[in-house]
């Protein structure tokens, strides 16, 4: 999960010599929980399905992170000119599809300012949900996760209907937690997720299954506050920047003690970017944690942070793996489990992540060792 579209971020290499592999024990023992939380069995949220193994928002990807057992699917939300939903993380879709090799839609090149940002390339809300199921999809990150190209081209872009349908398919009961992505954005172009997300997701509430949606705007939240229906809300935060809806307000005004108590007004959780938690300081390595999970949890909210990635390059430095001066050293794999434990340990409600078979075996590893 990402407020913008710059993807290969890093926090830089440690660099202080054999700090690159310290022992887990060493890391525990200096970012120590806070407090002591009461028993509870944290969800593993697939953030855009298994997306650390498939091309990301595919059936491909949804289907392997239920397989891995995932508690819970993340299809992120965009609209097409005739109105349908579909997983895309961006609205722009130059570097997740084939559109860019497709003749016929050359001239739908284009430039756009979305949430104060240019962009250059094809937008989803420029086609027909017909015209989008001629594309075929590919790996975003093919610098970081060379492997998963091997699958580009075998699936089309879903609908909102098709993920809920191979959810519900499932033998087991996992749920669903749709994001909105730029609602404002969409509402200017006169096309709006109320109606259409809340019929999408009929089906699976009708099944009793668990439901969030989630958003880093404020306004479509308190909307859907209104329809009486047992969905969980979740605001999501960024450490940097506000919600595009409301220029004036800044997401670290948001998690002031004041800001969360004002959330927990219109939902029940909250989405912190994981650095909000742990901080992480300027050579990449963590800080102590913050307070910020006790503090939203007394104020009613679930806390669910953003993102557990499996690679050095989204790894603090205590948890990267490997010869930092290796040419591949960003894209080796590093210790995703010993993050999850972490933050786990620091009592939050559930991780967004791209591997989550790592989350899962972390998560029930944590359950299983509690007295």
């Amino acid at each position: 999960m990402t407020t913008r579209r710059t993807f290969l971020t890093s926090v830089p290499v440690l660099a202080l010599a054999g700090c690159s592999t310290p022992p887990q024990t060493a890391v525990m023992r200096d970012i120590a929980p806070l407090t002591e939380h009461p028993k509870h069995r944290p969800i593993i949220i697939a953030h855009r399905g298994a997306s650390g193994y498939r091309p990301e928002h595919t059936l491909s990807s949804y289907r392997l992170a239920i397989e891995q057992g995932a508690d819970v699917i993340e299809p992120d939300l965009v609209i097409t000119r005739d109105g349908h939903l579909v997983a895309r993380h961006e609205n722009e879709i130059g570097g997740t599809t084939d559109v860019a090799d497709r003749p016929v839609f050359a001239s739908r090149r284009t430039e756009k300012i979305i949430d104060g940002e240019r962009f250059e390339g094809w937008f989803v809300e420029d086609f027909t949900l017909d015209e989008l199921k001629s594309l075929r999809c590919r790996e975003r990150l093919p610098q970081l996760r060379p492997a998963n190209m091997a699958f580009d081209g075998q699936d089309t872009i879903p609908t909102l209907e098709e993920v809920v349908s191979l959810v519900l398919a499932s033998d087991r009961a996992v749920g669903l937690y749709p994001e909105t992505k730029h609602p404002t954005h969409h509402e200017r172009l006169g096309l709006s997720f109320d109606d259409a997300l809340l019929a999408g997701i009929a089906p699976i509430l009708s099944a009793g299954r668990d439901v969030y949606v989630q958003s880093f705007e404020v306004t479509n939240i308190r909307r859907l506050l209104a329809r009486p229906l047992p969905v969980t809300l979740v605001q999501l935060v960024a450490s940097e920047g506000g919600p595009a809806d409301l220029p004036d307000v800044r997401y670290a005004d948001m998690i002031t003690d004041a800001g969360l108590v004002e959330i927990a007004r219109y939902a029940g959780g909250l989405g912190p970017q994981k650095n909000l938690i742990v901080p992480v300081g300027p050579q990449g390595g963590m800080r102590p944690p913050t307070h910020l999970v006790a503090r939203a949890q007394a104020a009613g909210l679930k806390v669910h942070p953003w993102t557990f990635r499996l690679e050095n390059n989204f790894l603090p430095s205590q948890m990267r793996r490997g010869a930092p001066d290796a040419p591949d050293f960003l894209r080796l794999p590093g210790d995703l489990a010993g993050e999850c434990s972490l933050f786990l340990s620091l009592g939050v409600d559930g991780l967004f992540c791209d591997h989550p078979d790592i989350g899962v075996a972390a998560r029930d590893a944590f359950v299983a060792g509690r007295p």
